[in-house]
């Protein structure tokens, strides 16, 4: 890929067409009916595509479209993991939020894929690079109900072997960037350090396009209780830098966290998240300028791509495109200075 200083994307998900689904959070629920389901996830697809181009992004994703969730669009297609009869997980995402999620009943072990197509087919409907995502070995194991493995270390190790067989067929597919959404190793520091990390690892085993680890927060308005970002990126990057992952994706657009934490990342890239991916208000060109400023105290400017927070499926597409076209106009202004 040839990227120009500060290079701009989106984490993953758009605003889906009212006309295909309404989107509950993290979960989207599909309206059209299952006969014209495939026609339509391809068409909506074809749509976020061109949306993308036409704003002038420099990285392009798929929008997530077809996904009903962005982790069991993958795990949910594996031996040992029960989608349909669920369980209550008392502690999700480090806090006590009973919730019904998914079962694992049985070793976990890929039956085939389930972005493969989805990437070929956004890879041949479009002009720019493109980023395609994966839920994290780590993400996988808090997202389910555990019920057959004495070792968590080793469901997440079969979950990094599963997603390595994914992205391998994705990358061969034509996915150009690919990124791994890792909410939990945000917030569970010491499985990270034990095992969480060796995971990834293994996962990114034989990978050679740029992939990135998503240290993600959640969508916005998730959950209740304590904010978001109370647990530190300085907790997190400094086992991941003992992998080789080619960089991360950080969350600076709502929180307040300092930019100095980011030179921890040495030369890897860094997707700098640096609009708020939720019904905020659409921040000025300017404020965008001086956050993305700050991290170019700690970083070069060839390292650091630009991102929202996280997906932008959660708001309306005028507003999505009102914040995008702000965080372009940011990052060609800033480039003109370089």
């Amino acid at each position: 890929m040839n990227l120009p200083p500060l290079a701009t994307t989106s984490i993953g998900s758009f605003p889906r067409p009212r006309w295909l689904a309404k989107t509950h959070v993290t979960r989207a629920e599909f309206i059209v009916p299952k006969e014209h389901l495939t026609e339509a996830y391809d068409d909506a697809t074809i749509v976020v595509l061109n949306h993308q181009e036409e704003l002038g992004l420099d990285i392009a994703t798929d929008g997530e479209i077809r996904r009903e969730g962005f982790i069991f669009h993958i795990a949910g297609r594996w031996d040992g993991v029960d989608c349909v009869n669920l369980g209550i997980k008392e502690r999700y995402r480090n806090r006590v939020q009973p919730r019904p999620v998914p079962r694992i009943t049985g070793k976990i072990i890929r039956r085939g894929p389930a972005c493969v197509e989805d990437t070929r087919f956004a890879k041949k409907h479009t002009r720019l690079p493109l980023k395609m995502q994966v839920p994290g070995p780590m993400t996988v194991v808090d997202s389910a109900l555990n019920e057959f493995y004495k070792d968590e270390a080793e469901c997440a190790m079969d979950a990094a072997v599963a997603l390595n067989a994914e992205m391998l067929e994705m990358q061969a597919a034509g996915a150009d960037v690919i990124q791994i959404d890792e909410p939990a190793m945000t917030r569970y520091h010491e499985k990270l350090s034990d095992y969480g990390w060796k995971a990834l690892e293994r996962a990114i085993e034989g990978i050679t396009v740029p992939t990135l680890v998503h240290l993600c927060y959640g969508y916005p308005g998730t959950g209740t209780g304590p904010r978001q970002h109370e647990y530190q990126y300085s907790g997190v990057l400094p086992h991941l830098m003992k992998t080789r992952i080619s960089g991360f994706t950080v969350e600076f657009g709502r929180s307040e966290f300092d930019p100095e934490v980011l030179k921890m990342c040495g030369d890897r890239i860094v997707m700098f998240g640096c609009v708020d991916p939720g019904d905020a208000p659409v921040p000025s060109v300017d404020s965008i300028k001086r956050r993305v400023g700050g991290a170019l105290k700690y970083l070069n400017p060839q390292q650091v791509w630009l991102a929202p927070d996280c997906g932008l499926m959660t708001i309306s597409r005028e507003q999505a495109a009102a914040k995008l076209t702000a965080m372009i106009a940011a990052a060609k202004d800033m480039r003109k200075g370089l």
